[in-house]
């Protein structure tokens, strides 16, 4: 059954919660991405049709203190907003994310010389093509030694948000 837009925060709060993950105190990384792969899967409405992606970003970022970070986002392109009939109408881009933070460590030292990274946005469609492109997302992470070493690591902090992206 499909959930409006808004409460996709609530709902991911929800699936964390069934697995004995509170949002604001995730300790198992590869835990709280099977949750996130199970929020991945319900259907969003409210949205439009091509406008449900998802991402996996990390770095350092102000907002964080500058703690190495990583997180996993899904974007939604929001169809009920506005006057859709203006000529310059464009939806409205809401991210629902779960941002882990870790203590610095030597394992990953030299991610601040990244940047902000992330592997892009995914539109692939609810069901197995979605998850197929987690499980690539998956092996993508694991490709890099300073990623894999935070997947296995315990975070020290953890939020869950609903936002206006960008």
């Amino acid at each position: 059954m499909p959930i409006p837009w808004s409460a996709g925060s609530d709902a991911f709060s929800q699936i964390l919660r069934r697995r004995a993950i509170e949002p604001d105190a995730v300790r198992d990384v590869a835990a709280a991405w099977d949750a996130f792969g199970e929020f991945l899967q319900i259907e969003v409405e409210g949205i439009e049709n091509d406008g449900d992606g998802f991402i996996v970003e990390w770095g350092k970022w102000d907002w964080n203190a500058d703690q190495p970070s990583l997180s996993f986002g899904r974007l939604l392109a929001v169809n009920d907003a506005g006057d859709r009939d203006a000529p310059d109408w464009q939806p409205e881009y809401w991210k629902v994310e779960l941002q882990l933070v870790f203590a610095e460590d030597p394992a990953w030292a030299d991610l601040d010389t990244l940047g902000h990274q992330d592997t892009g946005f995914d539109y692939d469609e609810i069901g197995a093509p979605r998850i197929a492109a987690l499980g690539e997302t998956r092996r993508f992470i694991e490709s890099y030694p300073q990623l894999a070493a935070m997947w296995r690591a315990e975070p020290t902090g953890s939020r869950l948000t609903l936002e206006r992206a960008g």
